[in-house]
C-alpha cells in the first residue's frame, strides 16, 4: 500500500513538473522578442552602441522582453545579420544608425511583413519606424558651454565622417559657440572612422597644438581618444551620446546627451502594449527629452553664464533659436 502511495504522490509532483515546463514555455513563447543590429563597431563603443543595448537591456528586465544582437564583425555585413534577426523569429528588429539604412532596407523588402525599427536615419518604407534626433539642439548647448569655458577663443570638433548625420552635430556646436563667443574660432576635422581611439588622440593632440583648449566629438570610440587625449594634455572636453564623465574626470565639463536608450525602451513599450508602432517617423529634440546635457562638471560656471544656458536652451525649445544646417 505504502509503495503505491507513493508511486501516486511522485505521478503527481511529475505531472507538476511537466505542467510548469509547459506553462515556462508558453510564457517564453507569449514573449515579445527584439533583435537589434548593431551599428559598426559594436559593443563597447562606449557611446551609441552600448547606449542602445543599455535601453534593450532595461526593458528586458522591467518589461519582460526577449532580445538578441548581432555585431558587424560577426556577420560580415548588416544584411546578413538583419536576416538571421528576422528569421529567428523576432516581432521586432531594430537597425542602428544612418549606416545601415540601404541593406534595412533590403531585408525589409523581403519581408514586408516584418516591423522594423531604424535609428539616426530616414526610410519611407511602410513596415520601418524611423527614429531621428534633433543632434543639433543639443550640440548648440554643447557649444554654448565650450564658449563660456575656453580661455584661448580657440575651441575644435572632431566628427566621425563628414556625412549630413554628424554634420548636425558640427553645425550645432559651432553657432553654439558664436552664441556666446562670436570672436571664438572653431576648428573642424574628420577622422573618418568611428572605432579608432588613437586617431581620435593624434586629431585632438593636433588641435591643442594648434590653441583649441576645449574639444568636442561626435565619433564614436574615436571620439573617447580625443577626450583622453585632452585629459593627458590637461585641456577640457565634451562627451557625446551618453555621460562619458568616467572616461576622463579630469577634463570632461559636460556631455551631449543623446538618449538613444530611453527612446528604444519607449519604442518597445510601445510596440509590447500592441504588437505595433503607432508613428512612421519619430524625431526627438529638447522637448521630447531627445538630447540635452549631463551635469556640468570639472568647472563652475558663473550665476550669470547658468542664466544665459537656460535661457538659450528655453529658446531652442520654442524655436526661438533656430540652427541652420549645412
Amino acid at each position: 500500500m505504502k509503495r503505491i502511495m507513493h508511486m501516486f504522490i511522485s505521478a503527481i509532483l511529475l505531472l507538476g513538473v511537466l505542467a510548469g515546463c509547459t506553462n515556462t514555455e508558453l510564457k517564453a513563447k507569449e514573449r515579445v522578442k527584439i533583435g537589434i543590429m548593431l551599428s559598426d563597431v559594436g559593443l563597447g563603443d562606449q557611446s551609441f552602441s552600448d547606449a542602445a543595448f543599455a535601453g534593450l537591456t532595461k526593458a528586458r528586465d522591467e518589461l519582460d522582453i526577449l532580445f538578441d544582437y548581432r555585431e558587424l564583425k560577426e556577420v560580415g555585413s548588416y544584411e546578413k545579420g538583419f536576416t538571421e534577426l528576422v528569421e529567428e523569429g523576432n516581432d521586432l528588429v531594430i537597425g542602428l544608425g544612418f549606416m545601415v539604412l540601404e541593406d534595412l532596407e533590403k531585408v525589409a523588402k523581403k519581408y514586408p511583413e516584418q516591423q522594423f525599427v531604424l535609428v539616426d536615419s530616414v526610410s519611407e518604407l511602410d513596415n520601418i519606424t524611423s527614429i531621428i534626433f534633433k543632434e543639433e539642439q543639443g550640440s548648440f548647448l554643447a557649444g554654448a558651454v565650450a564658449g563660456m569655458a575656453t580661455k584661448s577663443n580657440v575651441v575644435g570638433f572632431v566628427g566621425g565622417a563628414d556625412v549630413p548625420l554628424i554634420r548636425k552635430f558640427k553645425a550645432g556646436f559651432e553657432q553654439g559657440v558664436k552664441a556666446v563667443k562670436p570672436d571664438a574660432e572653431v576648428k573642424v576635422a574628420y577622422a573618418n572612422d568611428f572605432g579608432n581611439a588613437e586617431l581620435g588622440g593624434k586629431i585632438a593632440s593636433g588641435m591643442v597644438d594648434d590653441g583649441a583648449d576645449v574639444l568636442y566629438a561626435a565619433a564614436g570610440f574615436t571620439g573617447v581618444g580625443v577626450l583622453k587625449e585632452a585629459q593627458a594634455r590637461k585641456k577640457f572636453a565634451i562627451g557625446v551620446d551618453s555621460d562619458q564623465y568616467f572616461f576622463a574626470e579630469k577634463a570632461i565639463i559636460t556631455s551631449m546627451l543623446k538618449n538613444v536608450d530611453i527612446a528604444l525602451y519607449e519604442a518597445v513599450k510601445e510596440f509590447q502594449s500592441g504588437k505595433k508602432l503607432k508613428s512612421r517617423q519619430i524625431e526627438l529634440g529638447i522637448n521630447e527629452k531627445g538630447v540635452g546635457l549631463a551635469p556640468i562638471r570639472v568647472i563652475k560656471l558663473t550665476p550669470e553664464q547658468e542664466k544665459d544656458l537656460k535661457e538659450l536652451e528655453a529658446k531652442l525649445s520654442t524655436n526661438e533659436v533656430s540652427i541652420q544646417l549645412d
